[in-house]
C-alpha cells in the first residue's frame, strides 16, 4: 500500500485503555494510533480529518501533562449538530481515539468501561471542541482553524476541473499531491502554530 510519507511523521497518540487490558486486547493496555491509521478509518486525509486528529492530539496533551491518557475516560463535546457541516466527520475522528461516542458506542462491563454517552453535539460549546476528563472533571477548549495555511494556487482550478470531468489524470494526480501538502503542511509544519491550533484551561 502506498501513501504520503509524511502520514508517518505525523506524531503518534499513546493511550492506557483499561478495557483492552482487562480482556487481553493489548499488552498492559498500551494502545497507540498512528495518522495513517485514522485515515484508513475515514478513508481520506483532508484539512478536516487532520485538524480533528491534531485537535485531539492537543487536548490530551493538555489534560494529561505527566501522563498516558485513558481511553473511555474523556468526555467530548461539539456546538455543532451532528448533521452540521464536518462535525460528524470530526466526531468519528475523536471518537476512534478516545473511544468517546454519543449513543452507539460500548455499554461497559457491569457498570465499568462504558464508551456511550461521552461525546455530545449541539451544545454551548464556542470553540472547536471541549474535552475533558471524566475523574477528575479538568477540561479544556480546542481551537482550530487552517485557513492561513494557504493551498496551492493551482489546487482550486485543478478542483474545478475534476468537478466538472474535464481534468486529465495527470491533473488527477497533480491535485492529490496538491491536497496532500496542504494536510502536510498543517501537520508537519504548523502543528503548534496557534493561528492554527490553541487550547484554553477551563
Amino acid at each position: 500500500m502506498s501513501y504520503p510519507k509524511f502520514y508517518d511523521e505525523v506524531e503518534t497518540i499513546t493511550m492506557y485503555d483499561p478495557l483492552s487490558e482487562i480482556l487481553g486486547s493489548f499488552d498492559e493496555g498500551i494502545v497507540k494510533f498512528r495518522y495513517i491509521q485514522i485515515v484508513k478509518a475515514a478513508g481520506h486525509s483532508c484539512p478536516t480529518v487532520a485538524g480533528a486528529y491534531l485537535m485531539t492530539l492537543t487536548a490530551l496533551k493538555a489534560l494529561y501533562p505527566d501522563g498516558k491518557p485513558v481511553r473511555g475516560q474523556i468526555d467530548v463535546s461539539f456546538g455543532e449538530k451532528l448533521e452540521d457541516g464536518v462535525a460528524g466527520v470530526i466526531g468519528n475522528v475523536v471518537a476512534q481515539i478516545t473511544g468517546a461516542t454519543d449513543k452507539s458506542g460500548f455499554k461497559g462491563l457491569k457498570g465499568k468501561f462504558a464508551r456511550h454517552s461521552l461525546m455530545h453535539f449541539d451544545t454551548d460549546v464556542k470553540a472547536s471542541a471541549r474535552f475533558m476528563r471524566t475523574d477528575t472533571k479538568k477540561a479544556v477548549d480546542v481551537f482550530y482553524d487552517p485557513s492561513s495555511v494557504a493551498p496551492h494556487p493551482e489546487q482550486m482550478p485543478l478542483m474545478q476541473k475534476i468537478m466538472q470531468g474535464a481534468a486529465t489524470a495527470e491533473e488527477k494526480k497533480r491535485f492529490g499531491e496538491l491536497w496532500q501538502m496542504r494536510v502536510e503542511d498543517i501537520l508537519c509544519n504548523h502543528s503548534s502554530d496557534e493561528k492554527v491550533i490553541s487550547v484554553s484551561y477551563l
